[in-house]
């Protein structure tokens, strides 16, 4: 019997099951409807696409998000940026990322990285709140502002934690750490224009959204639900989202109990060059409204890593 037969009999027999799996190959994963189309009987909606190890972890500056493009890695800080080779050397560090604004920021987000520039949600933060938020693009090499995008402020969101390219479809995603109703909606625009194409309500939406990601058909979310106070492990999230949803199903990717120590989960990124997951975690710092206030016992400064998870 060739491939094509034995996948059928394989997809025949879940079938009968009344279940539906996730079929994965090298170019992502797709989802085979179960019974009735709803999500509780979709496997691959309901279920993680993938399984992560922990092979690694680097001490980096910036403690907001991270971005590779296989040959480099960026590193935000709220108030910095910088890069790294791919033996995680620093070789580039921008202390004064808000020169060029014409309104008052002082807040960058998770980042992104196409065609060698950085796309970051900047903005002014203070006690939970942002305002005058941008879609802000910098030089991936001199690290400096080439030039920003307005957000709709009709839109509700109110503040902006992260921000993604989907490569496959030229659009840029943004996502708020703000709860309410900003933080239960993906804000989408497009790549080259700028332009606020609407937004996406998301189903069981995470807590306190902190980084977002597109990898082969699905985005991937990060959120700081886990309450450091009591050792709670924060978690990745996933969804897809179709040209035309209004809404999203919102699914648990992984826990992150095997992190170094509890503190602010942050950004991610796919480093699909290598086959890595790449989160940033911050450990330390009592972090209260989003922002740092004093130290957990036997820390006097915080400290920002970068955990490497091999994909399977």
């Amino acid at each position: 019997m060739n491939s094509s037969g034995l996948t059928y009999l394989r997809r025949s027999f879940l079938c009968a099951l009344g279940a539906c799996m996730l079929i994965c190959s090298a170019s992502g994963c797709s989802a085979e409807n179960g019974a009735g189309g709803r999500p509780e009987n979709d496997r691959a909606v309901m279920l993680p696409a993938n399984a992560y190890t922990l092979k690694d972890s680097v001490e980096v500056k910036g403690r907001q998000g991270v971005c590779s493009d296989g040959e480099y890695y960026w590193v935000s800080g709220s108030a910095t940026l910088a890069k790294y080779d791919k033996d995680w050397n620093l070789i580039a560090l921008n202390e004064s990322p808000f020169e060029g604004y014409e309104t008052l920021v002082n807040h960058i987000g998770d980042i992104d990285v196409y065609n060698n520039e950085l796309y970051i949600g900047a903005e002014y933060f203070m006690d939970g709140v942002g305002t005058d938020i941008q879609i802000a693009v910098y030089d991936a090499d001199t690290l400096t502002l080439k030039r920003t995008f307005p957000f709709e402020e009709a839109s509700g969101q109110l503040e902006c934690s992260g921000i993604a390219i989907d490569t496959d479809k030229k659009t840029v995603w943004m996502c708020s750490w703000v709860g309410e109703e900003s933080g239960r909606y993906l804000y989408k625009y497009d790549l080259e224009t700028g332009r606020y194409l609407g937004k996406v309500h998301m189903q069981m939406p995470p807590q306190w959204i902190q980084g977002i990601a597109y990898y082969k058909g699905c985005i991937y979310i990060t959120a700081d639900d886990g309450t450091a106070d009591d050792k709670e492990p924060d978690h990745l999230y996933r969804t897809v989202i179709k040209d035309g949803d209004t809404a999203c199903i919102v699914t648990l990717e992984r826990t992150f109990d095997d992190v170094t120590f509890q503190g602010e989960i942050e950004g991610l990124t796919f480093d699909r060059k290598n086959g890595r997951l790449l989160l940033l975690y911050n450990r330390g710092a009592r972090i209260v409204l989003g922002m740092p206030q004093g130290f957990y016992d036997g820390y006097d400064h915080e400290i920002s890593e970068v955990f490497l998870y091999d994909i399977t």
